[in-house]
C-alpha cells in the first residue's frame, strides 16, 4: 500500500520542533511550524490587511485585464480623503430640453484617479442623449482622395474631420523611463462597427455627401449659362464669345492641369508624411513654381490671342467683327489661366491635409460673382431677343463689363483659398529652391496624363471648329458651338452628380484591393459601382430624348424658342450616349486603382478619334441645321467603342472574369424597364407642348408632366422585373424617410 510520506520527521526532533520535537517549558515561546511552500505567499498582497482600497481583490484578480487597467502606482492613493468628491455646482442652470445631462468631471486633486486606475482627465463623460445620437451617425473617412492617405492608415493620424467614437482613455501610472508628469497618451479610437444595409446601402449613403457640394456648384453653374444665353444668344456672338470663354480652360489643361491633379497631390502627400516640416516647404515650392509658369504663360497668350481665336474656330476669325470680339473677350480672359492654377494648388495642398470643403464650395462663389455681372449687364442692356446685340453692334462698356467681371469670379475663388490656408497652419511663402527636391522627377511622371489630355483636348478642338463653323453656315439659331456646349453642359450633369460622387466613395476601397492583388474584390467593386449607377443613368438618358426640348425651351427660351428647340435637339442626341459615358468612366478607375495611366491614354486616343472622324462626317455629308446635332450623337457613339476596346482590356488585367453577365443583365432590364416609359413621356410632354405653347409656363408643364410619367412607368416596370439594384436603392430611400 501506499503510505504517506513521513521522511522529514525525525528532523523536528533534532531541532526540537513542532510537533515531534519535546514540548515548550513554562515561560518558553512555542516553536513555529515549518514554513509551507504551498501557503508561505498567499497572503503578501492582502488588500485588507493593506487597507488599500484602491487594490486588487485577489479572487477578481484573475478575471481582470490588469494589463489594460493598471492600478495607480503605490503612493498615489491617499485613503484618509473620500474616494469621491461631490461636484461643484454647475454655472448654468440644466436645460429642460435634454433630459440627460453630461455629468461634469471630477475635480482637480488626488480625488480625480478613478477606480482601475482611470484618469478623469482623459475619461470621457457622455449621456444617453450622446450615445444615442452618435449610434445613428454615419463613419467614415473623407472620400474624395482618400487613396492617397493608403500609405498613412497604419501610422498616420487620421484625418482631420473624421468623428471618432468616445469611450474611456486609460492612462498609464508613472513607471521607468516614463517622466510622472507626461500627460497620459489616450488609447487608440476603435474602428467603427459595420453598418446595416449591406455595401451598396453604406455607398450611396457616402456618395451623396459630396454629390450635395457638387448639385449647389452645377446649379449655380446652370443659372450661370442661362444668363450667358440669354444676355448673348446662340448666334455668332454667342460663339464668339464660347470660344473665348473656353481657351483659358483649354490652354490651362494641356499645359499644368493634368498633372497638377495626377502626380503633385500623391507628392504632396508623401512629403507632408516624411518631410520633418510637414511638406510645408514642397507645397510652397510647387506653388511658386506654378505661379511663375502660369504668370509666363498668360503673358505668351495675351500677345498670342488672335492666333488662339484662329486654332479654336476658323469660322469666327474669318468674320472680321466676330473676330475682334473673340479676341477681345480672350485678353479678358487670359489672365483666369493663373489664378486657375493657383487655386487648383492651393485646393490640393488642402486636400493632401484632410480639408475637402473648400474645393467644394470655393467655385460657388465663382458662379455667384459671374451671376451678379451678368444681371448688371441684362440689367443695363436687356436681354439679346430684345436688344439685338450682334457682333456688330456690342458696346466696349459692355465687353469690358462682362470682362471684368467673369475674371473677377476666379480672382475671388482663388483668394477665397487663403482662409482655408491659414486655419490648418499653413503659411504661403515663395521658394525658388526647385533644385533637387523632387519636383523635376514628379513631372516626369506626369507624361501619360500630359498625353491623356492632349488627345482629349485635340478631339475637342476639332469638334469646336467644325461646330462653330456649322453654326456659320447654317441659317438658323441655335445651330452652332454655343448649343452644342450649352447642350453637353446639361447631359453631363448626372454624369458629375451620381457616378462621379459615388465612384469617389469607391475608388479608396478599389485602390486597397489592387495594391493587395486581390482582383476579385476589385471585380466585385467595379461590377457594383456599374449597376449602382445604372439604376440612375440608364432611365435619365432614356429621359434627355423624352424631354430634351422642353428642358431646354424652360432653361434657355429667353433666347428664343427656335434657338432652344435646336438645342433641344441636340440634347437628345446627347441623351443615350450618357450610359457608354458613364461606363467608361467607372471601367477607368480600376486601371487607376492599379496606378496605370498608360492604358487610360490608348483608350482616350480611340475615343478622341472616332469623336473627331464621326463629326467630320457629319459636317461634310449631313445639312448645316443639322450637323451639330450629328456631332452630338457621334460624341455617344465615341464612347461606345472607347468602352468596348476598356471593357476587353480590363477584363484581360483581372483574368478574364469582369462578372459581365450580370453587368449587362442589369443595363439591358433596365434598358427594357425605361423604353416604354420615355416614350409614353414624349407623347405626353409632346400634347402638353402642342396645347400650351413652349413659353415659360408651357415648357414647365410639359417638363413636370413628362417627368411624372416618365418616373411613374419606368418605377412600376422595373418593381415588375423585381430588379435588385433599384430595390436596394429604394429601400435605402424608405430608411432614410423612416418608413
Amino acid at each position: 500500500m501506499n503510505a504517506p510520506y513521513d521522511g522529514d520527521r525525525g528532523q523536528g526532533a533534532a531541532d526540537s520542533g513542532y510537533p515531534d520535537g519535546p514540548l515548550p517549558g513554562p515561560g518558553q515561546v512555542p516553536p513555529q511550524p515549518p514554513a509551507d511552500m504551498y501557503l508561505q505567499d498567499a497572503y503578501d498582497q492582502d488588500p485588507f490587511r493593506a487597507r488599500d482600497l484602491a487594490a486588487q481583490d485577489p479572487v477578481a484578480e484573475a478575471l481582470y485585464d490588469r494589463a489594460a487597467h493598471p492600478p495607480p502606482a503605490p503612493g498615489t492613493y491617499q485613503p484618509q480623503q473620500p474616494l469621491y468628491s461631490q461636484p461643484s455646482a454647475p454655472q448654468y442652470a440644466p436645460d429642460p430640453r435634454v433630459w440627460a445631462q453630461t455629468p461634469a468631471p471630477e475635480p482637480e486633486g488626488p480625488t480625480r484617479h478613478l477606480p482601475y486606475g482611470d484618469d478623469a482627465r482623459t475619461t470621457q463623460f457622455v449621456g444617453v442623449d450622446d450615445l444615442v445620437t452618435q449610434a445613428g451617425e454615419e463613419r467614415h473617412e473623407p472620400d474624395a482622395f482618400a487613396h492617397l492617405f493608403r500609405d498613412q492608415q497604419q501610422s498616420g493620424p487620421a484625418p482631420t474631420g473624421q468623428p471618432s467614437v468616445p469611450g474611456p482613455a486609460h492612462a498609464p501610472t508613472p513607471g521607468p523611463g516614463r517622466p510622472a508628469h507626461e500627460e497620459p497618451a489616450p488609447a487608440p479610437t476603435p474602428a467603427p462597427a459595420a453598418k446595416k444595409g449591406g455595401r451598396a446601402s453604406g455607398l450611396l449613403k457616402s456618395s451623396a455627401v459630396m454629390a450635395a457640394g457638387t448639385m449647389v456648384s452645377r446649379l449655380t453653374g446652370f443659372i450661370r449659362s442661362a444668363m450667358i444665353v440669354s444676355a448673348l444668344g446662340l448666334a455668332l456672338l454667342g460663339d464668339a464669345f464660347q470660344v473665348a470663354y473656353q481657351l483659358p480652360t483649354m490652354i490651362y489643361i494641356l499645359t499644368v492641369g493634368g498633372g497638377l491633379n495626377s502626380v503633385f497631390v500623391p507628392q504632396l502627400v508623401r512629403a507632408m508624411k516624411d518631410d520633418d516640416d510637414g511638406g510645408e516647404a514642397y507645397a510652397n515650392r510647387l506653388l511658386t513654381l506654378v505661379m511663375v509658369i502660369l504668370g509666363l504663360l498668360t503673358a505668351l497668350a495675351m500677345f498670342a490671342a488672335p492666333l488662339l481665336v484662329r486654332a479654336l474656330s476658323v469660322g469666327v476669325a474669318n468674320n472680321a467683327a466676330a473676330n475682334e470680339t473673340a479676341i477681345t473677350f480672350t485678353r479678358y480672359f487670359l489672365p483666369s489661366i493663373f489664378f486657375m492654377g493657383v487655386h487648383v494648388v492651393m485646393g490640393q495642398i488642402l486636400n493632401a491635409r484632410g480639408r475637402f470643403g473648400a474645393m467644394m464650395w470655393t467655385p460657388v462663389l465663382n458662379n455667384v460673382v459671374i451671376i451678379v455681372t451678368l444681371g448688371a449687364f441684362l440689367w443695363v442692356y436687356g436681354s439679346a431677343a430684345d436688344s439685338g446685340m450682334t457682333v456688330e453692334n456690342i458696346p466696349p462698356e459692355g465687353e469690358r463689363l462682362l470682362g471684368i467681371g467673369i475674371l473677377l469670379g476666379l480672382v475671388v475663388q482663388a483668394l477665397a483659398m487663403i482662409p482655408y490656408l491659414r486655419e490648418t497652419g499653413f503659411r504661403l511663402r515663395l521658394r525658388f529652391d526647385w533644385k533637387g527636391h523632387g519636383l523635376g522627377k514628379a513631372a516626369m511622371l506626369a507624361k501619360w496624363t500630359i498625353l491623356f489630355v492632349l488627345a482629349n483636348q485635340a478631339g475637342a478642338l476639332v469638334v469646336t471648329q467644325l461646330a462653330t463653323s456649322a453654326g456659320i453656315d447654317s441659317a438658323a439659331k441655335g445651330t452652332g458651338f454655343a448649343s452644342y456646349a450649352n447642350a453637353q453642359l446639361i447631359w453631363g450633369l448626372p454624369q458629375a452628380i451620381i457616378t462621379v460622387s459615388l465612384m469617389a466613395a469607391l475608388l479608396p476601397r478599389i485602390s486597397r484591393s489592387a495594391a493587395e492583388d486581390d482582383t476579385g474584390a476589385v471585380r466585385d467593386d467595379i461590377s457594383q459601382g456599374l449597376r449602382t449607377t445604372a439604376v440612375a443613368i440608364v432611365p435619365i438618358a432614356f429621359g434627355f430624348v423624352a424631354l430634351g426640348i422642353p428642358m431646354c425651351t424652360l432653361i434657355f427660351g429667353s433666347s428664343g424658342t427656335g434657338a432652344a428647340t435646336n438645342m433641344g435637339f441636340m440634347l437628345m442626341a446627347f441623351g443615350l450616349g450618357l450610359i457608354p459615358y458613364s461606363v467608361q468612366y467607372v471601367v477607368l478607375r480600376a486601371f487607376y486603382a492599379y496606378e496605370d495611366t498608360r492604358t487610360p491614354f490608348y483608350n482616350t486616343v480611340i475615343v478622341a478619334a472616332v469623336n473627331a472622324s464621326a463629326s467630320a462626317v457629319c459636317f461634310f455629308v449631313i445639312p448645316a441645321r443639322w450637323a451639330v446635332v450629328g456631332m452630338a450623337a457621334s460624341y455617344g457613339l465615341a464612347y461606345m467603342i472607347g468602352v468596348g476596346v476598356a471593357w476587353r482590356r480590363l477584363k484581360k488585367r483581372l483574368g478574364g472574369d469582369l462578372d459581365g453577365s450580370k453587368v449587362m443583365r442589369t443595363y439591358a432590364r433596365l434598358s427594357i424597364a425605361s423604353l416604354p416609359a420615355a416614350l409614353l413621356s414624349g407623347a405626353a410632354c409632346y400634347g402638353i407642348s402642342r396645347t400650351l405653347g413652349q413659353g415659360v409656363g408651357g415648357s414647365m408643364l410639359a417638363l413636370v408632366g413628362g417627368g411624372i410619367v416618365l418616373l411613374g412607368v419606368f418605377y412600376v416596370a422595373a418593381r415588375r422585373m423585381r430588379i435588385e439594384e433599384l430595390n436596394s436603392m429604394v429601400g435605402m430611400v424608405r430608411g432614410r424617410l423612416g418608413r
